[in-house]
């Protein structure tokens, strides 16, 4: 018997290769926003919340002028190179694997309803997953909200249920929906940053990854 129903991915780091793009996307932004200089490291760090919520984790409390200016600097540049994202190498052909077998995939996100559209049509991806949540639907991850009406929707029980993501927010909101998680170090945090929210495993590659998935189905 397989140990899981339904497996919800996280999209960006997880999915798509593209933390790299968002971190100088967000850099350039705060700096025509002119706000404090952001470091690689500190912009990748909120990667997974929704850009609301990485706002407040940011900068803190900015009024609504930078706010607004801050978002709207940050969705041209990303609008701009968001074609050029890449998934990771191997990562459809898990997901096709995982199709062909009777557990459902959804995905949770902290990207926007038309940033996820836009990518599941780019990526090819769309027909393999059986519902979606995005934070314009939900409240920002960790708040289990996604993972819950993901559940209800696909009807299947938290203790059949796996998340996937590269960051703590998606350990967080699996720990919160009483769901179980693995972690992929392949993304916009590391191993160390991982470990302490204490994931089933934690993968540093799709390999890996795929590998231990199918021996769970």
């Amino acid at each position: 018997m397989s140990a899981f129903d339904l497996i919800v991915w996280d999209w960006d780091g997880t999915v798509a290769d593209s933390t790299g793009l968002i971190t100088q996307a967000l850099i350039r932004a705060a700096h025509e926003a002119e706000l404090p200089t952001l470091s690689e490291e500190r912009a990748r760090s909120i990667i997974g919340l929704g850009l609301r919520e990485s706002i407040e984790v940011l900068f803190g409390a900015i009024s609504d002028t930078q706010a607004q200016h801050l978002v709207s600097r940050y969705q041209q540049h990303y609008r701009a190179i968001e074609h050029d994202i890449l998934l990771f190498p191997g990562i459809a052909e898990t997901l096709t694997a995982i199709a062909q077998t009777p557990c459902k995939q959804a995905v949770a996100t902290g990207k926007g309803r038309r940033g996820l559209n836009t990518a599941l049509q780019q990526s090819g991806l769309a027909k393999l997953f059986d519902a979606t949540k995005t934070v314009d639907e939900c409240f920002s991850k960790p708040h289990p909200q996604m993972l819950d009406e993901l559940m209800d929707e696909l009807v299947v029980m938290p203790e059949r249920t796996l998340m996937i993501g590269d960051s703590q927010y998606d350990l967080l909101m699996a720990k919160n929906a009483g769901v179980q998680a693995v972690a992929v170090s392949y993304g916009s945090q590391s191993t160390a940053q991982l470990a302490p929210h204490a994931p089933l495993a934690i993968f540093e590659d799709v390999p890996s990854l795929h590998a231990w998935l199918m021996s769970q189905l």
